[in-house]
């Protein structure tokens, strides 16, 4: 008997009992649901929410094996172990067995724990509620290992991905009744409850922590520097890094927000697959340059001195901050969450213009964490209903005008 025969025979024998949307759940993962619409007039395709869910993983794949790579290339380069890549995107002093090592030793831990985690409470849930398991979570497990620094300890994920999972998405009853993205969710908790862990110099490189505290207990250890470059030009530092660097994702960051290249082809391979919200993507990047080019203008124009601790930031070209820090993936993979983003295609321009322009404004006003767009998608998560509303209300206020004009 097949695999598929037999979880379809399991699923028949457990229809009734408490273990049956966990059956159902592993079916339909593995294979397409055997069920069809009957009456009335439905969408005829063949894909459903955990094949639509998939695509948005596929997306994410490259900047996760990326990461990997990338992991071990700041730490050995950290190390002065190894010389800066030189070629491009093709180097092979990046694409190495001995940084593939590090990458899988400390990332593939992290995506462990994250769907381990996350997927027991999403299955413990609809036993208890007796309902199906719910696939939103199969992009927010991969999304979690992609927004935190790679030595996060497992712990304090396990903990963030708990809260995250409940407090964020069950208690409003669960996957598409969410008003906040629940990866960005799991990551506001870790930076609020694990300050420490998500900022500063040394969290962003492994090993950096570590080093830092056997120098700290009198070890004769060169200290380990893994600052981003928000962090450097926060403090209005001189940046070693190329623009080809910074796009390509050679730089410290969060495993899988570093190579807005890759973001990039993700973001269109989203678009094509009409998965993604182009108008939201474009409109962030809009309101990003826009709110750069304010911040521009006003260096320019001697507002600002170079004396004050927001002048590094504001400085910078308004082309930069869309490379730099977590605004490509914030803007790809977690403004367009099609449960918390804007629904009407005016609201979602509205939505989107409104992520970009806050999180350059968050970035360059809030050095001490010099990154925004976290804040921002969670902020216009709570305003986009009220965005939707007010954009219904006016074509309603459109048509009652012309209805009025063809009956007068």
């Amino acid at each position: 008997m097949s695999l598929k025969k037999r979880l379809h025979v399991l699923k028949r024998k457990y229809r009734n009992k408490k273990m049956a949307p966990a059956f159902n759940a592993i079916h339909t993962f593995l294979y397409l649901p055997n069920e069809t619409t009957h009456g009335g007039t439905h969408i005829k395709a063949a894909d459903d929410l955990k094949r639509t869910m998939n695509t948005v993983i596929m997306a994410m794949v490259p900047c996760l094996i990326f990461g990997m790579f990338n992991a071990g290339y700041q730490h050995h380069l950290a190390l002065g172990e190894i010389q800066a890549v030189s070629g491009g995107f093709l180097s092979g002093e990046f694409w190495t067995w001995d940084n593939l090592v590090i990458g899988l030793w400390k990332i593939l831990p992290l995506v462990v724990v994250s769907y381990g985690v996350g997927l027991a409470i999403e299955f413990l849930f609809a036993v208890i509620k007796k309902h199906e398991v719910e696939e939103g979570y199969l992009v927010t497990g991969m999304l979690v290992p992609l927004i935190v620094p790679v030595d996060i300890p497992l712990w304090m994920l396990a903990v963030a991905v708990a809260f995250g999972v409940v407090i964020g998405k069950e208690v409003f009853g669960g996957t598409g009744m969410n008003i906040l993205n629940p990866a960005l969710t799991i990551r506001a908790f870790l930076f609020f409850a694990y300050p420490t862990w998500m900022s500063g110099d040394k969290v962003w490189v492994h090993g950096a922590v570590a080093r830092d505290q056997a120098i700290a207990a009198g070890e004769n250890l060169d200290a380990i520097s893994g600052e981003t470059i928000l962090g450097s030009l926060a403090q209005s530092k001189e940046v070693a890094y190329s623009a080809s660097d910074m796009f390509l994702g050679f730089i410290p960051g969060s495993v899988g927000e570093t190579s807005a290249l890759l973001i990039l082809l993700g973001g269109l391979f989203l678009v094509f697959a009409k998965i993604g919200s182009w108008r939201i993507m474009l409109s962030s990047v809009i309101g990003a340059i826009v709110m750069g080019l304010i911040f521009n203008s006003v260096v320019d124009a001697g507002i600002i001195s170079d004396s004050s601790k927001f002048y590094g930031l504001m400085s910078t070209d308004w082309w930069q901050h869309l490379i730099i820090g977590g605004f490509a993936f914030g803007t790809v993979f977690m403004a367009t969450d099609p449960v918390t983003a804007s629904q009407t295609n005016k609201g979602k321009w509205i939505y989107g213009f409104l992520v970009g322009f806050i999180s350059i404004l968050i970035r360059v006003f809030n050095p001490a964490y010099p990154e925004g767009v976290m804040l921002a998608i969670l902020l216009m998560n709570v305003f986009a209903p009220t965005i939707d509303h007010y954009v219904v209300q006016g074509n309603v206020k459109k048509r009652m005008k012309r209805l009025k004009v063809k009956t007068a």
